[in-house]
């Protein structure tokens, strides 16, 4: 049950951090790209959202192994 409620508010957090990241490259990155350059925001949109996930998969893996050694 645990498992399933901590998906459950890890799917609920991923689209929250989908549609900040979504704005912020609209807002900040969009406006100094060329026009008709989608490609160019998708793949910095993917890099962002690759670079985070990462990043939290790490530091659960950390917190993981420093209470399973006690």
């Amino acid at each position: 049950m645990l498992k399933l409620s901590t998906t459950g508010f890890g799917l609920v957090a991923a689209l929250a951090w989908n549609e900040a990241v979504k704005t912020f490259i609209e807002e900040y990155v969009k406006p100094y790209t060329p026009a008709g350059s989608g490609l160019v925001s998708q793949i910095i949109y993917a890099v962002i959202i690759t670079l985070l996930a990462v990043t939290i998969t790490y530091q659960l893996t950390v917190l993981k192994r420093k209470f399973s050694k006690k």
